[in-house]
């Protein structure tokens, strides 16, 4: 990841925030009715008058517009997690109709059970308290749109972010960033849990998150993870061997015995465990993500992904038996690809999104 900040770059530096709303040179600070006004009322203009914006309520907002060439290098943001499921965060690449990419917000940065928790991986860091950092590449050609959708009636009164971007010449090998999301609440019996489908194009599958809730007693994590590539149909090119498999762990997460073992690492992790507190908290909750940057998931026409959902059944004759579980499952999936892109399915409304 070091390997060239040594090295001189012709590229413009540039950050789009509620104090420079266009990422203009010498823009940033001028505010003088921002929200913050009344709290720099002795200080005047310069001194943090906007440092956050309102979302009102069904209100769309356009947090950057941006021509190009570029690239989008990180995104910090912060926002109260009550509203983490029910803003929704889209990314448009040159100009284009529909999104490349289309997330709750918390599940964007691996916090979809809008519980605060920390991420110490490479391309998404979430830090103390509910600081959402991205660092996943987004280059763009002409034109880059960020917009976040306020699904609830109600007001988003304080939404803080930052977005840095470099202007410079892009590559052409270079592809663009997609995030799609998708959930069963809950799994059909005996159907498995599809990350992704209908993906047209070349390009390159990078992530994994899952917030993934409980139903039954038990180990919950024997299903397998499947890449259908370029013309796959009934068996996959890429076939794992169980779900704390994929996401780097072994044995059922457990560590120390009886306990799961929570952990984050700059590739993959589980680092959400969510205990029921023998109240109104009554099911496990886990978050896991793994990304796939030193080993991408190359498709050159097309790309399927699913997970299964599997537990224990009761012994009979001596011998164990899968129980296919009815869980709730909402994931993640990110990629790179040329463009340009299938349409993603329609994302459902605020109570199908909603933890519940």
């Amino acid at each position: 990841m070091l390997g060239n900040v040594s090295r001189l770059a012709n590229a413009e530096s540039r950050s789009i925030s509620p104090e420079n709303p266009t990422g203009a040179r010498g823009a940033g600070g001028r505010s003088t009715d921002g929200l913050a006004a009344a709290s720099a009322r002795e200080l005047g203009q310069g001194w943090k008058v906007s440092p956050y914006i309102a979302i009102g309520g069904h209100e769309t907002v356009t947090l950057a517009e941006i021509e190009g060439p570029g690239k989008i290098t990180h995104i910090w943001l912060t926002v109260h997690p009550t509203h983490w499921r029910r803003l929704v965060l889209r990314m448009y690449w040159d100009g284009e109709a529909t999104p490349s990419v289309e997330t709750p917000l918390g599940d964007f940065f691996c916090s979809g059970w809008c519980v605060r928790c920390n991420v110490s991986s490479i391309p998404v860091a979430v830090n103390p308290a509910g600081g959402f950092n991205s660092y996943w590449p987004m280059p763009f050609r002409t034109s880059a749109r960020i917009t976040v959708e306020n699904l609830s009636p109600d007001e988003v009164a304080s939404f803080y972010f930052s977005i840095d971007y470099e202007l410079t010449q892009i590559e052409d090998d270079a592809a663009y960033l997609h995030a799609q999301w998708r959930r069963n609440n809950p799994l059909p019996y005996g159907d498995v849990h599809t990350l992704l489908d209908g993906v047209r194009g070349r390009g390159h599958y990078v992530g994994t998150y899952i917030a993934w809730g409980v139903n039954n007693n038990g180990w919950w994590g024997e299903g397998e993870v499947k890449f259908y590539l370029d013309g796959d149909r009934d068996w996959p090119t890429i076939c794992g061997t169980g779900t704390e498999d994929y996401f780097g762990g072994a044995w059922n997460f457990e560590h120390p015995p009886g306990e799961y073992g929570a952990f984050s690492t700059p590739f993959l992790g589980l680092p959400q465990v969510i205990k029921p507190d023998g109240l109104y908290q009554s099911q496990q909750r886990f978050g896991m993500y793994r990304w796939h940057i030193p080993d991408p998931i190359h498709f050159k026409e097309e790309l399927r992904v699913t997970i299964q959902a599997l537990g224990w059944r009761s012994t009979l004759e001596g011998k164990r038996r899968y129980l296919p579980l009815q869980d709730d499952i909402a994931s993640t999936a990110f990629w790179y690809q040329a463009e340009p892109h299938a349409p993603f399915p329609a994302l459902p409304g605020v109570n199908d999104l909603e933890v519940i």
